[in-house]
Protein backbone atom coordinates (compact mmCIF):
# COMPACT_ATOMS: atom_id res chain seq x y z
CA UNK A 1 0.00 0.00 0.00
CA UNK A 2 1.72 3.29 -1.13
CA UNK A 3 -0.71 5.18 1.49
CA UNK A 4 -1.17 4.89 5.15
CA UNK A 5 -4.17 6.65 6.68
CA UNK A 6 -2.69 5.72 10.55
CA UNK A 7 -0.02 8.34 9.65
CA UNK A 8 0.01 11.77 8.88
CA UNK A 9 -1.23 12.59 5.37
CA UNK A 10 0.70 12.01 2.39
CA UNK A 11 1.36 15.27 0.78
CA UNK A 12 1.56 15.36 -2.87
CA UNK A 13 2.35 17.53 -5.94
CA UNK A 14 0.07 16.76 -8.82
CA UNK A 15 1.06 17.37 -12.44
CA UNK A 16 -0.90 17.06 -15.33
CA UNK A 17 0.05 17.57 -19.36
CA UNK A 18 -2.19 18.71 -22.18
CA UNK A 19 -0.79 18.49 -25.47
CA UNK A 20 -1.88 18.48 -28.86
CA UNK A 21 -0.54 14.97 -29.74
CA UNK A 22 -2.58 13.13 -26.72
CA UNK A 23 -6.34 11.71 -26.99
CA UNK A 24 -8.68 13.81 -24.89
CA UNK A 25 -8.88 10.79 -22.98
CA UNK A 26 -4.78 10.79 -22.49
CA UNK A 27 -5.16 14.29 -21.68
CA UNK A 28 -5.08 15.92 -18.05
CA UNK A 29 -8.00 19.18 -18.05
CA UNK A 30 -8.89 21.03 -15.21
CA UNK A 31 -11.66 18.62 -14.68
CA UNK A 32 -9.18 15.89 -14.24
CA UNK A 33 -6.79 16.97 -12.21
CA UNK A 34 -9.67 18.22 -9.87
CA UNK A 35 -11.09 14.28 -9.40
CA UNK A 36 -7.12 13.32 -9.15
CA UNK A 37 -6.68 15.64 -5.98
CA UNK A 38 -10.01 13.76 -4.54
CA UNK A 39 -8.60 10.26 -5.37
CA UNK A 40 -5.74 11.20 -3.79
CA UNK A 41 -7.38 12.28 -0.39
CA UNK A 42 -9.47 9.24 -0.83
CA UNK A 43 -6.23 7.55 -0.56
CA UNK A 44 -5.25 9.10 2.40
CA UNK A 45 -3.04 11.76 0.98
CA UNK A 46 -3.11 15.97 0.60
CA UNK A 47 -2.69 17.59 -2.52
CA UNK A 48 0.17 20.31 -1.90
CA UNK A 49 0.13 21.90 -5.52
CA UNK A 50 -1.25 21.47 -8.69
CA UNK A 51 0.80 21.90 -12.29
CA UNK A 52 -0.65 21.99 -15.24
CA UNK A 53 1.21 21.98 -18.42
CA UNK A 54 0.63 22.72 -21.86
CA UNK A 55 3.04 21.30 -24.97
CA UNK A 56 2.67 19.94 -28.34
CA UNK A 57 3.42 16.64 -27.79
CA UNK A 58 5.07 14.71 -24.18
CA UNK A 59 8.65 14.54 -23.93
CA UNK A 60 10.02 11.29 -24.46
CA UNK A 61 12.21 11.36 -21.43
CA UNK A 62 10.46 13.05 -18.37
CA UNK A 63 6.73 13.73 -19.96
CA UNK A 64 6.80 17.41 -19.34
CA UNK A 65 10.13 18.81 -20.25
CA UNK A 66 13.56 19.43 -18.63
CA UNK A 67 12.39 23.20 -17.16
CA UNK A 68 9.00 21.98 -16.22
CA UNK A 69 10.63 19.22 -14.07
CA UNK A 70 12.76 21.65 -12.28
CA UNK A 71 9.89 24.01 -12.13
CA UNK A 72 8.14 20.71 -10.26
CA UNK A 73 11.14 20.04 -7.94
CA UNK A 74 11.08 23.57 -6.74
CA UNK A 75 7.34 23.34 -5.39
CA UNK A 76 8.10 19.85 -4.03
CA UNK A 77 11.12 21.49 -1.83
CA UNK A 78 9.17 24.51 -0.93
CA UNK A 79 5.76 22.44 -0.12
CA UNK A 80 7.81 19.64 1.75
CA UNK A 81 6.08 17.01 -0.36
CA UNK A 82 6.86 13.55 -0.37
CA UNK A 83 5.63 12.20 -3.62
CA UNK A 84 4.40 13.62 -7.04
CA UNK A 85 1.65 12.15 -9.07
CA UNK A 86 0.96 12.39 -12.80
CA UNK A 87 -2.79 12.29 -13.97
CA UNK A 88 -1.33 11.29 -16.88
CA UNK A 89 0.06 7.37 -18.33
CA UNK A 90 3.76 7.53 -17.43
CA UNK A 91 5.52 4.89 -19.33
CA UNK A 92 8.36 3.02 -16.99
CA UNK A 93 11.10 4.95 -18.11
CA UNK A 94 9.57 8.32 -17.46
CA UNK A 95 8.43 7.14 -14.19
CA UNK A 96 12.53 6.05 -13.36
CA UNK A 97 13.87 9.53 -14.70
CA UNK A 98 11.36 11.65 -12.63
CA UNK A 99 12.07 9.84 -9.31
CA UNK A 100 15.94 10.76 -9.99
CA UNK A 101 15.23 13.91 -11.23
CA UNK A 102 12.59 15.12 -8.18
CA UNK A 103 14.14 13.21 -5.46
CA UNK A 104 10.65 11.66 -4.40
CA UNK A 105 8.24 9.12 -5.79
CA UNK A 106 6.82 9.22 -8.79
CA UNK A 107 3.11 7.74 -9.51
CA UNK A 108 0.78 8.14 -12.03
CA UNK A 109 -2.99 8.38 -11.72
CA UNK A 110 -3.17 4.40 -12.77
CA UNK A 111 -0.87 3.56 -9.64
CA UNK A 112 -3.07 5.55 -6.89
CA UNK A 113 -6.09 4.16 -8.22
CA UNK A 114 -4.89 0.53 -7.77
CA UNK A 115 -3.54 1.88 -4.31
CA UNK A 116 -7.12 3.13 -3.86
CA UNK A 117 -8.55 0.05 -4.68
CA UNK A 118 -6.63 -2.16 -2.21
CA UNK A 119 -7.61 -0.04 0.55
CA UNK A 120 -11.18 -0.78 0.03
CA UNK A 121 -11.28 -4.45 -0.79
CA UNK A 122 -12.59 -6.25 0.98
CA UNK A 123 -13.83 -9.60 0.46
CA UNK A 124 -11.61 -12.86 -1.31
CA UNK A 125 -12.37 -11.94 -4.57
CA UNK A 126 -11.79 -8.65 -5.07
CA UNK A 127 -8.90 -8.69 -3.55
CA UNK A 128 -7.38 -11.10 -5.73
CA UNK A 129 -8.86 -8.78 -8.59
CA UNK A 130 -6.37 -5.71 -7.26
CA UNK A 131 -3.66 -8.30 -6.25
CA UNK A 132 -3.36 -9.07 -10.00
CA UNK A 133 -4.08 -5.59 -11.66
CA UNK A 134 -1.04 -4.61 -9.16
CA UNK A 135 1.25 -7.25 -9.82
CA UNK A 136 0.36 -6.54 -13.86
CA UNK A 137 1.04 -2.84 -13.19
CA UNK A 138 4.36 -3.47 -11.08
CA UNK A 139 6.29 -6.35 -14.02
CA UNK A 140 7.40 -3.54 -16.61
CA UNK A 141 8.35 -1.44 -13.55
CA UNK A 142 10.76 -3.83 -12.23
CA UNK A 143 13.81 -2.92 -14.18
CA UNK A 144 13.71 0.30 -12.25
CA UNK A 145 13.16 -0.56 -9.02
CA UNK A 146 15.92 -3.10 -8.82
CA UNK A 147 18.32 -1.59 -11.14
CA UNK A 148 21.08 -0.95 -8.09
CA UNK A 149 20.84 -4.95 -7.86
CA UNK A 150 21.14 -5.89 -11.19
CA UNK A 151 24.61 -7.19 -12.49
CA UNK A 152 26.27 -5.63 -15.36
CA UNK A 153 25.52 -7.88 -18.29
CA UNK A 154 28.18 -9.56 -20.42
CA UNK A 155 30.64 -7.87 -17.92
CA UNK A 156 33.90 -10.33 -16.41
CA UNK A 157 32.76 -12.52 -13.63
CA UNK A 158 29.03 -12.19 -13.87
CA UNK A 159 28.76 -15.10 -16.20
CA UNK A 160 27.77 -18.58 -14.83
CA UNK A 161 24.64 -20.41 -13.21
CA UNK A 162 22.00 -18.65 -11.41
CA UNK A 163 19.98 -15.78 -12.00
CA UNK A 164 20.11 -12.01 -11.73
CA UNK A 165 17.82 -10.43 -8.52
CA UNK A 166 15.40 -8.41 -11.23
CA UNK A 167 14.95 -11.86 -13.81
CA UNK A 168 14.00 -13.82 -10.06
CA UNK A 169 12.02 -11.17 -8.98
CA UNK A 170 10.08 -11.43 -13.09
CA UNK A 171 10.00 -15.14 -12.58
CA UNK A 172 8.35 -14.48 -8.94
CA UNK A 173 5.62 -12.12 -10.55
CA UNK A 174 4.67 -14.12 -13.29
CA UNK A 175 4.21 -16.82 -11.28
CA UNK A 176 1.90 -15.20 -9.08
CA UNK A 177 0.51 -13.59 -11.88
CA UNK A 178 -0.36 -17.22 -13.15
CA UNK A 179 -1.74 -18.19 -9.58
CA UNK A 180 -3.87 -15.49 -9.77
CA UNK A 181 -5.37 -15.87 -13.34
CA UNK A 182 -6.44 -19.36 -12.32
CA UNK A 183 -8.09 -18.90 -8.95
CA UNK A 184 -9.88 -15.47 -10.77
CA UNK A 185 -10.95 -18.57 -13.40
CA UNK A 186 -12.62 -20.82 -10.43
CA UNK A 187 -14.72 -17.02 -8.96
CA UNK A 188 -15.74 -17.19 -12.64
CA UNK A 189 -16.83 -20.76 -12.74
CA UNK A 190 -19.07 -20.26 -9.58
CA UNK A 191 -20.81 -17.03 -11.20
CA UNK A 192 -21.35 -19.25 -14.35
CA UNK A 193 -23.10 -21.98 -12.02
CA UNK A 194 -24.91 -19.17 -9.90
CA UNK A 195 -26.24 -17.48 -13.39
CA UNK A 196 -27.45 -20.88 -15.13
CA UNK A 197 -29.20 -21.11 -12.02
CA UNK A 198 -30.94 -17.71 -11.98
CA UNK A 199 -31.85 -18.32 -15.65
CA UNK A 200 -33.52 -21.76 -15.03
CA UNK A 201 -35.44 -20.15 -12.01
CA UNK A 202 -36.36 -16.73 -14.72
CA UNK A 203 -35.04 -14.22 -11.97
CA UNK A 204 -34.30 -11.11 -13.62
CA UNK A 205 -30.95 -9.15 -12.92
CA UNK A 206 -31.04 -5.49 -12.59
CA UNK A 207 -27.33 -4.35 -12.70
CA UNK A 208 -26.69 -0.61 -11.07
CA UNK A 209 -23.77 0.89 -12.90
CA UNK A 210 -22.37 4.52 -13.23
CA UNK A 211 -19.58 6.97 -12.18
CA UNK A 212 -17.72 6.72 -9.10
CA UNK A 213 -19.59 8.62 -6.20
CA UNK A 214 -22.89 9.06 -8.16
CA UNK A 215 -25.07 6.95 -5.22
CA UNK A 216 -24.81 3.85 -6.51
CA UNK A 217 -24.24 2.06 -2.65
CA UNK A 218 -27.13 4.62 -1.69
CA UNK A 219 -29.65 3.52 -4.42
CA UNK A 220 -29.23 0.15 -3.32
CA UNK A 221 -29.77 0.45 0.32
CA UNK A 222 -32.71 2.56 -0.45
CA UNK A 223 -34.63 0.19 -1.97
CA UNK A 224 -33.47 -3.01 -0.16
CA UNK A 225 -32.19 -2.28 2.93
CA UNK A 226 -28.98 -3.19 2.20
CA UNK A 227 -26.71 -1.54 4.62
CA UNK A 228 -23.95 -0.95 2.95
CA UNK A 229 -21.53 1.84 3.66
CA UNK A 230 -22.10 5.05 1.37
CA UNK A 231 -20.01 7.75 1.95
CA UNK A 232 -19.27 10.86 0.14
CA UNK A 233 -15.66 9.60 -1.54
CA UNK A 234 -14.81 7.92 -4.59
CA UNK A 235 -14.52 4.25 -4.96
CA UNK A 236 -16.09 3.83 -1.33
CA UNK A 237 -17.62 0.31 -2.60
CA UNK A 238 -15.60 -2.05 -4.47
CA UNK A 239 -16.98 -5.82 -3.49
CA UNK A 240 -20.44 -6.51 -5.88
CA UNK A 241 -23.49 -6.89 -3.07
CA UNK A 242 -26.95 -8.51 -4.97
CA UNK A 243 -30.23 -8.28 -2.79
CA UNK A 244 -33.22 -9.20 -3.86
CA UNK A 245 -35.84 -6.32 -4.81
CA UNK A 246 -40.00 -6.76 -5.29
CA UNK A 247 -40.94 -4.80 -7.72
CA UNK A 248 -44.46 -5.73 -7.44
CA UNK A 249 -46.72 -8.62 -6.08
CA UNK A 250 -45.46 -10.47 -9.38
CA UNK A 251 -42.00 -9.23 -10.02
CA UNK A 252 -39.09 -9.41 -7.78
CA UNK A 253 -35.66 -9.27 -9.26
CA UNK A 254 -32.02 -9.75 -8.10
CA UNK A 255 -30.18 -5.96 -7.13
CA UNK A 256 -26.37 -5.81 -7.99
CA UNK A 257 -23.85 -3.10 -7.49
CA UNK A 258 -21.22 -2.96 -9.13
CA UNK A 259 -17.48 -0.80 -8.47
CA UNK A 260 -17.71 2.94 -10.15
CA UNK A 261 -16.20 3.85 -13.10
CA UNK A 262 -14.11 6.74 -13.38
CA UNK A 263 -11.92 8.07 -16.44
CA UNK A 264 -8.75 7.09 -17.06
CA UNK A 265 -9.68 3.61 -15.30
CA UNK A 266 -6.67 1.48 -15.62
CA UNK A 267 -6.23 -1.25 -17.96
CA UNK A 268 -5.19 -3.95 -16.10
CA UNK A 269 -7.65 -2.85 -12.92
CA UNK A 270 -10.40 -3.09 -16.02
CA UNK A 271 -9.06 -6.88 -17.09
CA UNK A 272 -8.69 -8.22 -13.48
CA UNK A 273 -12.24 -7.04 -12.74
CA UNK A 274 -13.99 -8.49 -15.46
CA UNK A 275 -14.97 -11.67 -13.22
CA UNK A 276 -17.15 -8.77 -11.41
CA UNK A 277 -17.97 -6.99 -14.01
CA UNK A 278 -18.94 -9.59 -17.10
CA UNK A 279 -22.42 -9.79 -15.10
CA UNK A 280 -23.16 -6.74 -16.48
CA UNK A 281 -22.97 -8.82 -19.64
CA UNK A 282 -25.65 -10.97 -18.29
CA UNK A 283 -27.80 -8.65 -16.79
CA UNK A 284 -31.96 -8.10 -18.08
CA UNK A 285 -31.19 -4.05 -17.40
CA UNK A 286 -28.85 -2.00 -16.47
CA UNK A 287 -29.80 0.92 -14.33
CA UNK A 288 -27.31 3.27 -15.34
CA UNK A 289 -27.03 6.35 -12.20
CA UNK A 290 -25.99 9.72 -13.02
CA UNK A 291 -25.20 12.66 -10.63
CA UNK A 292 -27.50 15.12 -11.88
CA UNK A 293 -25.83 17.53 -9.18
CA UNK A 294 -22.54 17.29 -11.11
CA UNK A 295 -21.75 19.89 -13.77
CA UNK A 296 -19.21 17.50 -15.37
CA UNK A 297 -21.99 14.53 -15.56
CA UNK A 298 -22.62 14.66 -19.49
CA UNK A 299 -18.49 13.69 -19.34
CA UNK A 300 -18.95 11.35 -16.48
CA UNK A 301 -21.61 9.47 -18.00
CA UNK A 302 -19.98 8.93 -21.46
CA UNK A 303 -16.89 7.25 -19.89
CA UNK A 304 -19.60 4.94 -18.03
CA UNK A 305 -21.44 4.36 -21.87
CA UNK A 306 -17.90 3.38 -23.26
CA UNK A 307 -17.19 0.86 -20.57
CA UNK A 308 -20.01 -1.04 -20.90
CA UNK A 309 -19.43 -1.28 -24.57
CA UNK A 310 -15.99 -2.30 -23.99
CA UNK A 311 -17.44 -5.06 -21.61
CA UNK A 312 -19.58 -6.29 -24.25
CA UNK A 313 -23.72 -4.94 -22.52
CA UNK A 314 -24.21 -2.36 -25.63
CA UNK A 315 -26.97 -4.67 -26.05
CA UNK A 316 -28.38 -4.77 -22.72
CA UNK A 317 -31.44 -2.35 -22.22
CA UNK A 318 -30.50 1.01 -19.79
CA UNK A 319 -32.59 3.25 -18.26
CA UNK A 320 -30.54 6.22 -16.64
CA UNK A 321 -30.92 7.05 -13.54
CA UNK A 322 -30.42 10.86 -12.45
CA UNK A 323 -29.49 10.93 -9.04
CA UNK A 324 -29.16 13.83 -6.41
CA UNK A 325 -32.03 15.43 -7.81
CA UNK A 326 -32.74 17.02 -4.87
CA UNK A 327 -29.26 19.25 -5.11
CA UNK A 328 -29.67 19.58 -8.74
CA UNK A 329 -28.96 22.81 -10.01
CA UNK A 330 -30.53 23.31 -13.03
CA UNK A 331 -34.32 24.26 -13.37
CA UNK A 332 -35.69 21.53 -15.31
CA UNK A 333 -35.05 17.65 -14.17
CA UNK A 334 -33.83 15.43 -16.81
CA UNK A 335 -36.64 13.47 -18.58
CA UNK A 336 -37.61 11.49 -21.28
CA UNK A 337 -37.86 7.99 -22.31
CA UNK A 338 -35.84 5.69 -20.33
CA UNK A 339 -34.85 8.63 -17.97
CA UNK A 340 -36.38 8.83 -14.34
CA UNK A 341 -34.88 11.43 -11.56
CA UNK A 342 -34.56 10.32 -8.31
CA UNK A 343 -33.15 11.23 -5.09
CA UNK A 344 -31.86 7.91 -3.40
CA UNK A 345 -30.80 10.04 0.12
CA UNK A 346 -34.43 11.47 0.17
CA UNK A 347 -36.61 8.58 -1.58
CA UNK A 348 -37.78 11.71 -4.12
CA UNK A 349 -38.75 9.80 -7.81
CA UNK A 350 -38.52 5.95 -6.37
CA UNK A 351 -42.22 5.00 -7.37
CA UNK A 352 -41.50 5.89 -10.54
CA UNK A 353 -38.41 4.34 -11.05
CA UNK A 354 -39.93 0.68 -9.85
CA UNK A 355 -42.31 1.42 -11.78
CA UNK A 356 -40.00 2.35 -14.93
CA UNK A 357 -38.55 -1.26 -13.62
CA UNK A 358 -41.09 -3.06 -13.50
CA UNK A 359 -42.52 -1.81 -16.83
CA UNK A 360 -39.34 -3.04 -19.01
CA UNK A 361 -39.26 -6.58 -16.78
CA UNK A 362 -42.51 -7.41 -17.15
CA UNK A 363 -42.71 -11.40 -17.27
CA UNK A 364 -46.26 -12.11 -17.67
CA UNK A 365 -46.12 -13.66 -14.06
CA UNK A 366 -50.12 -13.65 -12.61
CA UNK A 367 -50.84 -14.77 -8.53
CA UNK A 368 -52.61 -18.06 -9.62
CA UNK A 369 -54.19 -21.07 -7.40
CA UNK A 370 -53.50 -24.55 -8.16
CA UNK A 371 -55.03 -27.91 -7.28
CA UNK A 372 -52.18 -30.93 -7.18
CA UNK A 373 -53.77 -33.99 -6.75
CA UNK A 374 -51.53 -35.70 -3.77
CA UNK A 375 -50.00 -38.11 -6.65
CA UNK A 376 -48.94 -35.32 -8.56
CA UNK A 377 -46.38 -33.96 -5.68
CA UNK A 378 -43.54 -33.98 -8.03
CA UNK A 379 -45.38 -30.68 -9.15
CA UNK A 380 -45.50 -28.84 -5.80
CA UNK A 381 -41.25 -29.30 -5.65
CA UNK A 382 -40.94 -27.85 -9.13
CA UNK A 383 -43.35 -25.00 -8.23
CA UNK A 384 -40.89 -24.21 -4.72
CA UNK A 385 -38.37 -24.24 -7.46
CA UNK A 386 -39.88 -22.00 -10.37
CA UNK A 387 -42.37 -19.89 -8.61
CA UNK A 388 -43.01 -18.24 -5.55
CA UNK A 389 -44.77 -19.97 -3.42
CA UNK A 390 -46.89 -18.05 -0.96
CA UNK A 391 -49.56 -20.79 0.36
CA UNK A 392 -49.95 -24.35 1.07
CA UNK A 393 -53.17 -26.54 1.98
CA UNK A 394 -53.63 -29.81 2.09
CA UNK A 395 -56.98 -30.82 1.87
CA UNK A 396 -58.61 -33.11 -0.62
CA UNK A 397 -56.12 -32.15 -3.32
CA UNK A 398 -52.85 -29.96 -2.65
CA UNK A 399 -53.97 -26.23 -2.90
CA UNK A 400 -51.18 -24.12 -3.62
CA UNK A 401 -51.35 -20.15 -4.06
CA UNK A 402 -48.09 -18.94 -6.09
CA UNK A 403 -46.53 -16.33 -8.69
CA UNK A 404 -45.91 -17.99 -11.57
CA UNK A 405 -44.42 -17.45 -14.65
CA UNK A 406 -46.56 -18.31 -18.42
CA UNK A 407 -44.31 -21.52 -18.72
CA UNK A 408 -44.85 -22.73 -15.38
CA UNK A 409 -48.31 -22.38 -15.75
CA UNK A 410 -48.92 -23.53 -19.13
CA UNK A 411 -47.30 -26.52 -18.04
CA UNK A 412 -49.14 -27.50 -15.11
CA UNK A 413 -52.30 -25.28 -16.80
CA UNK A 414 -54.80 -28.75 -15.96
CA UNK A 415 -54.26 -28.11 -12.48
CA UNK A 416 -54.59 -24.19 -12.30
CA UNK A 417 -57.97 -22.65 -11.34
CA UNK A 418 -59.84 -20.61 -13.87
CA UNK A 419 -57.63 -21.35 -16.38
CA UNK A 420 -59.77 -20.86 -19.62
CA UNK A 421 -60.13 -17.14 -17.89
CA UNK A 422 -56.09 -16.43 -18.47
CA UNK A 423 -57.17 -15.29 -21.92
CA UNK A 424 -53.63 -13.95 -22.54
CA UNK A 425 -52.41 -17.73 -21.96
Amino acid sequence: MIFDESISKNRAVLVGLRAYSLSRDENATEESMEELAALLETAGGESAGIVLQSKDSPDPRTFIGEGKTAEVKDLVQAMDAKMVIFDNALSPSQQRALTQDLGVSVLDRSALILDIFAQRARTREGRLQVELAQYKYLLPRLTGMWKHLERQEGAIGTRGPGETQLESDRRHIRQKISRLEGELKDVRRVRATQRERRIKNEVPVVAIVGYTNAGKSTLLNRLTGAEIPANNRLFDTLDTTTRTLEISDTCTVLLSDTVGFIRKLPHHLVEAFKATLEELEYADLLLHVIDASNPEWPAQAAVVDQLIQELGAEQIPRLEVFNKCDLSLGDILPHGEDRVSISAKTGEGLPQLLQAIGKRLDSGARRVTLHLPYQEGGALERLYQEAKVEKVDYGETIDVVAVCTPRTIGQLKAYVEGWRELEEF
